[in-house]
């Protein structure tokens, strides 16, 4: 009998129990979160769960039909799939099909109306001056004025309470994030970082009618105030504009340019549809550098929406507000048009000098996370019309989910039949260590959903049902080094400590290329075949933790019990059976009789 070498391997071997303790403690916090965050079964994706279908199509603007080119597609696919991952949608497939459409895959159980309209949002951002707001349709007053001026807002993303100058309407109000007050007022100070020029046409264009300014003059936009006919018609246009007709809304402003007038409708805070005359845009949506929503803890503003602008888009923002700030409500606004559409309406009472600056009001977090979305991924190359939106069944997946799920079962059986029959009670060590894995699968799977957004789709079940092969190899890989000790003659304790580095270092080789290969795959990938090459990541390196502090403690354990160390025949370690040989002893060589002279006789 060898016995084991003092240190390492000697104190591995008589304290297993403290890598099992670890192991076990990790599963129960584990399930513990997993039963607390309510989330007790994984994530689905779109093969699995149904969900959303949106193909989009490029649509060039006039004179820019070469806009459509794979850069361009490209950078829409990226724009899109940020907005998406921006409303925490997990799994969703945001890709291009053929030279001018994108497919867009939204999974059941997110909010798909919500990722509908950001990612059908495909048009550019601007901001615009407002000359004139006034409610539109039932209850409006026809004369727009200031007590009747609010905060428009996208219902799905934007529902943001606007705080009114001069009654109880509620308004936005653009502030500097470092120096906002508690209360937004005419009197509040807004600042911000910025400074340079601006398109100054964007507030050299006339009043909407009645629209009163702030010398108390009530100018109106006629042929004889801009010496042209597109005042008149823009006056027309307003007139004639009722925003709560859904057709109405959908073709306002059609056919504007950025560096004309135009007419809009956007939803306040109540629901109310608003109406809009609007001037030339004065910042493009792709000068806002960042948007995010944070909580302001240093005033009561609550949740706000923070910008920052490009070098360009700062001294153009630093202009206009400048130029908004000397005038009266609603005239000291700027709107935030996307899709010819207002999104959020706030006002300045200073310029806005520096870079950056935020937007308060009664936001809530969803609302604020809304409207910097739109802000930061409100930029497309292209524009995008919606060309079909259809409900996918998991009726399909549901039945190959079953069929793998079938074929995985029979993989699994014929596993553990193999075990059985090949390594007998060693078998149970390795049962044991694949149902260890696999729930550590299931219940990371389950708690990765509502944390990084993780959905099980179909080649994610693939990678796990591979994973079934990479684990048993590592279990397999170590009961045959420990065979091998005892085929050298020796008894199992010291064979399992003296296999243990050789296989460690083959099982490490090995999971380490199989990461390798998943990590690869993963990066160059994109949609359903991320999935596989995550699960097969996150289940390789399962196995190395299964494999260190649980299939090596617990074989370390039976070593010590009689059926196993005795090397009984149902054991898998019968010396017999594998034809284990004694050791070699040294033996002394007979000796030898001194060398004298020899007789002739016998000679």
């Amino acid at each position: 009998m060898v016995a084991p070498k003092k240190g390492k391997n000697a104190s591995a071997q008589s304290k297993p129990g403290r890598s099992l303790a670890l192991i076990l403690i990790a599963i129960v916090a584990l399930t513990g979160g997993m039963f607390a965050s309510g989330h007790t079964t994984p994530r689905l994706g779109i093969d699995l769960a149904g969900g959303t279908s949106i193909t989009l199509r490029a649509v060039p603007e006039e004179g820019q039909e070469s806009a459509i080119n794979k850069t361009n597609m490209d950078t829409a696919v990226e724009i899109m799939n940020r907005r998406v991952n921006g409303l925490g949608v997990s799994e969703a497939e945001v890709q291009t099909q053929g030279d001018r459409n994108i497919i867009v895959n939204i999974p059941k159980g997110t909010n798909s109306k919500e990722a509908r309209a950001q990612v059908g949002t495909t048009a550019k951002l601007y901001f615009r001056p407002v000359l004139a707001t006034e409610l539109s349709g039932a209850g409006a007053t026809g004369t727009p004025s200031a007590s009747e001026t609010g905060g428009a807002s996208d219902k799905a993303t934007d529902k943001a309470t606007d705080k009114a100058s001069d009654k109880a309407s509620d308004k936005d109000k653009a502030t500097d994030g470092d120096k906002a007050s508690g209360t937004p007022s005419d009197s509040a100070s807004a600042s911000a970082t910025s400074q340079g020029r601006a398109a100054s046409d964007a507030l050299k264009a006339d009043p909407s009618p009645s629209a009163t300014s702030s010398d108390g003059a009530s100018p109106s936009p006629s042929a004889s105030a801009s010496g042209d006919d597109a005042t008149a018609k823009l006056q027309q246009q307003y007139a004639a504009l009722d925003c709560t007709d859904k057709g109405a809304r959908a073709t306002a402003g059609d056919g504007s340019k950025p560096a004309d007038s135009m007419v809009a409708c956007g939803q306040n805070s109540q629901g109310q549809w608003q109406k809009y005359i609007l001037g030339p845009a004065a910042v493009d949506g792709t000068e806002v550098d960042e948007a995010e929503a944070v909580y302001n803890t240093q005033t009561a503003a609550g949740w706000t929406v923070t910008m920052k602008f490009t070098d360009e888009g700062s001294k153009k923002f630093a202009d206009v507000t400048g130029k908004l700030a000397q005038n009266q409500s609603p005239q000291n606004q700027f709107a935030i048009v996307l899709d010819n559409e207002v999104v959020s309406d706030p006002y300045v009472s200073q310029a806005l000098t520096g870079g950056s600056a935020e937007i308060s009001g009664s936001f809530d977090q969803e609302e604020a996370q809304g409207l910097a979305n739109m802000l930061s991924y409100g930029a497309l190359p292209l524009t995008f019309k919606e060309d079909s939106v259809t409900t996918v069944t998991a009726a399909l997946g549901g039945d190959q989910l079953r069929a793998g799920l079938i074929a995985g079962a029979i993989g699994l059986a014929l596993v553990v039949i193999y075990l059985l029959l090949y390594y007998r009670g060693l078998s149970f060590i390795a049962v044991c260590s694949l149902l260890v894995s696999a729930g550590l699968t299931y219940v990371i799977m389950s708690l990765l959903g509502p944390t990084i957004g993780f959905a099980l789709n179909l080649p994610a079940v693939c990678g796990a049902i591979v994973a079934i092969g990479i684990t048993a190899d590592s279990f397999i890989v170590y009961f045959e080094r420990v065979r091998d000790e005892i085929r050298e003659g020796r008894t199992l304790r010291p064979a399992v400590e003296r296999a243990w580095p050789r296989a460690r270092r083959t099982i490490l080789v090995s999971d380490f290329v199989s990461f390798l290969a998943a990590a690869v795959l993963f990066i160059v990938s994109v949609g359903k075949v991320q999935g596989f090459a995550f699960t097969l990541g996150l289940t390789t390196l399962l196995d190395v933790v299964v494999v260190f502090l649980f299939t090596k403690p617990l074989l370390t354990l039976m070593a010590r019990r009689k059926f196993f160390a005795s090397g009984h025949k149902w054991s898998g370690l019968d010396p017999k059976a594998l034809g284990a040989k004694p050791p070699l002893r040294r033996t002394r060589r007979p000796s030898r009789p001194a060398a004298g002279p020899v007789d002739p006789k016998e000679a």
